[in-house]
């Protein structure tokens, strides 16, 4: 079941990284945090995760990362059709928050004003139907848009 589009999920656990976990982020949880983390951190990640964010652990990331790897993955010339609607601007800012640049770095990269960054990355949501970055990134993965390995360089 997919959580609705005002409900924010911050999963805790003592794994990096499991089927449930996994599955748990593919099915819409906006964040995911281990339990051993300092309080200064979980509570920070349940704040983020509150105003629409997504926050994935430093490990977690390695981990999704690594299951990606160990995936077969169908790969296609074309990207998906969804995709194929992006701009090419968009495309640039989704390859960039795929290799997990924040909104002001994406903004130094393109050298675009942090407004406009936060148009794109809200028009690229909404075109992909997805809630946030977290499900940017394993879409990205999932449809071959990125290998594992080349996160931010077009493919």
């Amino acid at each position: 079941m997919r959580a609705q589009p005002t409900t924010r999920v911050l999963i805790l656990t003592t794994f990096g990284l499991d089927d449930y976990v996994y599955d748990a982020l593919r099915a819409g949880a906006s964040g995911f945090m281990l339990k051993d983390a300092p309080p200064e951190e979980i509570v920070a990640a349940v704040r983020l995760v509150a105003n629409g964010e997504a926050l994935l652990a430093p490990s977690v990331t390695r981990s999704v990362i690594e299951e990606f790897v160990r995936r077969e993955q169908p790969r296609s010339d074309l990207p998906p059709v969804a995709v194929q609607e992006l701009t090419p601007r968009e495309r640039e800012v989704l390859d960039l928050l795929v290799a997990g640049l924040s909104n002001p770095e994406i903004c130094e990269k393109l050298v675009i004003s942090e407004a406009t960054t936060k148009t794109h990355v809200a028009r690229i949501l909404q075109k992909l139907r997805l809630r946030d970055r977290v499900q940017a990134v394993i879409y990205a993965y999932e449809s071959g848009l990125v290998r594992p390995g080349s996160a931010g360089s077009k493919t």
